[in-house]
């Protein structure tokens, strides 16, 4: 099966595409740190879920990969 990469014509469809991009990542770091134990208070819960900057998203996601504590991954 062969994927083309998707050329999208609107700021519109970008806008979409990149918030899906972000809520996949915010969900993949939640469940990461869920799968550890460690306990995600809901100031933290909504300060994952409302970032829109996937580098921002894919380096808390990397912290949470050895992280003990939440304070490890977000300071």
């Amino acid at each position: 099966m062969t994927t083309a990469a998707h050329q999208y014509k609107t700021d519109f469809a970008d806008i979409a595409y990149a918030r899906g991009e972000a809520r996949g990542e915010a969900n993949a770091l939640l469940a990461v740190l869920t799968a550890r134990g460690i306990a995600v208070p809901a100031d933290i819960r909504t300060r994952i879920t409302s970032c829109t900057d996937t580098e921002q998203l894919a380096d808390w996601l990397v912290k949470a990969a050895t992280a003990t504590t939440a304070t490890e991954v977000f300071g």
